[in-house]
């Protein structure tokens, strides 16, 4: 009787010990399965993120050696195109004046080609309600919307062998285009807040950089954005019969060449719809029935002056 409740007992503890080791790896495999899952969610992560750094302006990392494809996009296209066809894409460019090169997107096939582009909006996804800084450095995506940001047109425009001409592309909601364009394009330093230079008028879109009335007038205006407020609306501006202290935050904090405020604003709060509304992107001399058209994208590109 005690040799066989002594095997009983031995089988009994084998059986449970056999339980605990088979719970126990059955633990063992859960948490290595979770582990792995981690794992794999943590490298999907990397490579997201990897991929948007990919893309991000080569100025990033200033202090990286990049090779630049030229000065800018007018001069890729001199250089590049008296070889072969100059496709149009992202180029890296190192003006004259700038300490790092960034990466640009260059028209080569519009009105003769050669156009840098400083600011691009099209489906309203990325987000202009920007401080200083942003604007200063820029933000955006170069292969959908964009702002180049403040320095970098800065050092494309005012390269001492090279004067620039501007062009605004406009897109109303109804599929209508329409331009503006002036003949020389520059802006002075960040001391002066890049305060623009602009040329003589020319398209179909009117004037809306100078407007109707003197006070309408932002040519000659420094930059503004909410947190760097140089409208010249001190202490305050009338628009609308309303008084307004700062251009930028009636603009839903855009930035742009304010002047009390005027009738030009291509970094308005993006918007498209059916409804009349005093912010948005506004080109206020682009009318039709004596009413602003509703604007639905729009691009500014800038391309080198040649003096034959």
């Amino acid at each position: 009787i005690y040799k066989w409740n002594l095997q009983n007992s031995l089988v009994e503890y084998a059986r449970s010990t056999k339980k605990m080791i088979r719970n126990m790896m059955d633990d063992h495999q859960s948490s290595l399965d979770y582990l792995s899952d981690q794992v794999n969610e943590l490298m999907s992560r990397v490579m997201i993120l990897n991929t948007e750094l990919s893309r991000k302006p080569i100025d990033v990392f200033p202090h990286r050696a990049v090779q630049s494809h030229g000065l800018d996009c007018s001069d890729i296209k001199d250089t590049i195109g008296s070889v072969t066809k100059t496709p149009s894409g992202l180029y890296i460019i190192h003006p004259e004046g700038s300490s790092y090169p960034f990466e640009v997107l260059c028209e080569m096939d519009f009105r003769g080609g050669g156009w840098t582009v400083i600011q691009k909006r099209t489906e309203g996804l990325v987000e202009f309600q920007r401080t200083w800084s942003d604007y200063l450095t820029g933000f955006g995506d170069l292969e959908g919307e964009f702002w180049l940001g403040l320095r970098n047109i800065f050092h494309i425009a005012n390269q001492k062998t090279a004067s620039f001409m501007l062009y605004v592309d406009l897109e109303a909601e109804d599929d209508t285009y329409a331009y503006a364009s002036y003949d020389s394009f520059w802006l002075e330093d960040e001391a002066c807040s890049f305060k623009i230079h602009l040329g003589r008028y020319s398209g179909n879109a009117g004037d809306a950089f100078r407007g109707y009335r003197k006070q309408d007038n932002q040519n000659t205006s420094p930059f503004s954005t909410f947190d760097m407020d140089n409208d010249g609306c001190n202490p305050a501006c009338s628009l609308q019969e309303q008084p307004v202290k700062s251009c930028s935050n009636f603009s839903e904090k855009t930035g742009w060449w304010f002047s009390q405020c005027g009738l030009a604003n291509l970094n308005g709060v993006h918007r498209v719809t059916r409804r009349m509304l005093a912010t948005g992107i506004r080109w206020e001399t682009w009318t039709v029935n004596d009413k602003p058209v509703k604007i639905r994208s729009v691009s500014m590109k800038i391309r080198r002056t040649y003096f034959k």
